[in-house]
């Protein structure tokens, strides 16, 4: 399973650190960013969260059961 964040959607809300900061991160310019390149299924859940309450719908997940964007 994998994750990304689509640059020009994100605005920094940071509602994905909160709720995965073992996967994700803000970077310097204070925009989301995956820091893992593959998902560990403990955090599966807390990752499709973060993609189901991100407010610019700018994250993907891709792979895993029931993939969401």
């Amino acid at each position: 399973m994998r994750a990304s964040v689509d640059p020009d959607l994100c605005a920094g809300h940071g509602v994905c650190v909160v709720t995965c900061p073992g996967v994700f991160a803000l970077t310097d310019d204070g925009y989301s960013e995956v820091t893992v390149a593959e998902i560990p299924a403990d955090l599966a859940g807390p990752v499709r969260r973060a993609a189901g309450q991100c407010p610019e719908r700018a994250i993907t997940v891709d792979g895993g059961p029931a993939a969401a964007r």
